[in-house]
């Protein structure tokens, strides 16, 4: 089966989420902005690193111990900053084979979560002047259908109307047939050139890869210099992210890493999932080859709702303004119900990353594993998949387990 954020043959969850996040309504605010104080947002104090109140510790372990069970993943890293201290947590298993518990500080693939740090490079790019979000794409990049129409901001909001390149047969079966294979940006493009457009720029909604992947081009144009270059010194220098790592085409993983497993591929049973640690993420470039850990990840997530260290209060104000109407996808991220981040999905792993826009939480979860659970239609599913709840891939589950137990609940998009 295959799903790479793809709707064939079946609606994955990546999907879904990106559905929830482009309908204000299926976000739950109808009246009010995602993001009502902008300024208030951007002023917010990182928090502290002292353990949280008791109390409120107590819930979190509870509502990971609780959710755990329904959450198709070996092992969960999780972790809560607040403006009174921080919780983390890990669960289950790192790997299974070994019986290697789940460690807070192990590296896990965040997949798109990389997404955020591309757009934040590009507000950067733009704040300097060096280039403009309303230029065009055909302006840095030849060949691209509509190019002379289609800006960077549709490409950072998931406008463009470019397809997505992992929908594609083409992709999918080099793919399966080489989970180790290195691609090229231009090599991921020319799978999704052909199949493009599937409309005019603009003119709706659309999560696609190829999007983000050409913005990585464009910023490699733009600073003369590898993306990989960028991304540390622009964001993982000066946060001060010392477990961050742009893996320069690489299938390892620092060590400690967690062990991922998926269901994503051709002929593998859900007995016995696939063990995709050592996939080559090349094919996920600038939308999804990151590697991170929880503390890097409560850090950026907290940088990236306020913009502090990144970007200037103008530059994170017009960033925060970019959501359509009262809630969805704007330059790079999403903003749903109040939570404002980005989930994650590699084979073998699922990253959240969400700051909550009222009280300044943000909440990171690490799984690995990316197989969903619950009432989840088609989707291959785990043996002994518990029913009667809803379908969610592993951190999600945990994220929003852990949203109530804030306060806050974080609402799932539906599988229907």
């Amino acid at each position: 089966m295959k799903r790479f954020d793809s709707p064939i043959p079946v609606r994955p969850l990546a999907v879904l989420a990106a559905a929830a996040l482009a309908s204000p309504a299926a976000a739950g605010a109808a009246e009010d902005a995602c993001i009502p104080d902008p300024a208030a947002l951007i002023a917010a104090p990182p928090g502290p690193d002292v353990p949280l109140p008791a109390e409120l510790a107590d819930r979190l372990d509870a509502a990971l111990r609780d959710a755990l069970p329904l959450a198709a993943a070996p092992g969960i890293i999780a972790g809560v900053q607040t403006a009174e201290g921080r919780w983390s947590a890990a669960a289950g298993l790192a790997d299974p084979d070994a019986g290697t518990p789940m460690e807070a500080g192990m590296h896990t693939r965040i997949g798109s979560v990389t997404k955020t740090f591309t757009g934040t490079l590009l507000m950067q790019l733009a704040e300097r002047g060096d280039l403009s979000l309303d230029d065009t794409i055909g302006s840095y990049v030849e060949d691209i259908p509509n190019g002379d129409a289609i800006t960077l901001r549709q490409l950072a909001d998931m406008t463009s109307g470019l397809a997505n390149y992992t929908l594609t047969d083409t992709f999918w079966q080099a793919f399966a047939a080489d989970p180790q294979r290195v691609y090229t940006p231009q090599e991921l493009l020319g799978y999704a050139v052909p199949a493009s457009p599937i409309f005019e720029p603009g003119g709706r909604f659309d999560y696609s890869n190829t999007n983000t992947v050409l913005l990585g081009l464009v910023i490699e144009k733009v600073t003369g210099a590898p993306v990989g270059d960028a991304m540390r010194s622009m964001i993982i220098g000066p946060l001060g992210l010392q477990d961050t790592i742009w893996p320069e085409a690489s299938p390892d993983l620092p060590e400690p890493y967690a062990r991922g497993f998926t269901l994503q591929g051709d002929d593998i049973p859900p007995e016995d999932p696939a063990d995709a640690t050592f996939w080559n993420p090349s094919w996920g470039w600038t939308a999804g080859e990151m590697i991170s850990t929880l503390d890097d990840l409560l850090a950026y997530g907290h940088a990236l709702a306020t913009g502090q260290g990144l970007l200037g209060e103008a530059a994170q104000a017009e960033r925060l303004a970019s959501f359509p109407e009262a809630g969805g996808y704007g330059i790079g991220f999403g903003c749903i119900g109040g939570w404002l981040g980005h989930t994650g999905e590699l084979p073998g792993y699922n990253t959240t990353l969400y700051t909550h826009v009222p009280s300044g939480i943000t909440v990171a979860v690490q799984a690995n594993s990316d197989i969903p659970s619950g009432d989840c239609g088609e989707m291959d599913v785990l043996p002994g998949n518990p029913g009667g709840v809803a379908c969610a891939s592993p951190a999600t589950r945990v994220f929003a387990a852990l949203s109530e137990a804030l306060g806050h609940g974080f609402a799932r998009p539906s599988a229907d």
